[in-house]
């Protein structure tokens, strides 16, 4: 069961960093890059007043990682193609050695 990686994505993690008032703000900070293999899996638009948006689930296979392991995605973190942003919704084993994951996550993006 293999999986044609040919998509270089950047994994990144929300993390709480201080601002200069003296209180937190959330980042995206990188922890890496991966291969993946990108698969869009349903779409819908939307109005949000004037603007129109379209929503976009994707599959996204990556290597598999140990738990724990910065380079294993968890839900709640994103990965980046360029602008491109593609929120991780959950996250399991591909195949039964767990050598690919399987990430579903979801896009929006402004029409």
């Amino acid at each position: 069961m293999s999986a044609r990686l040919d998509r270089l994505l950047v994994l990144e993690d929300p993390q709480r960093v201080p601002d200069a008032a003296g209180g937190f703000t959330e980042a995206w900070v990188p922890l890496g890059e991966v291969w993946a293999e990108v698969t869009a899996r349903t779409g819908r638009g939307a109005e949000l007043g004037l603007i129109g948006t379209g929503r976009v689930t994707w599959r996204i296979v990556v290597r598999g990682a140990p738990f724990g392991t910065p380079s294993r995605p968890e839900a709640g973190q994103r990965f980046r193609e360029g602008s491109r942003l593609y929120r991780i919704e959950a996250v399991a084993e591909r195949d039964p050695r767990g050598h690919y994951l399987t990430c579903f996550a979801t896009e929006e993006v402004a029409a």
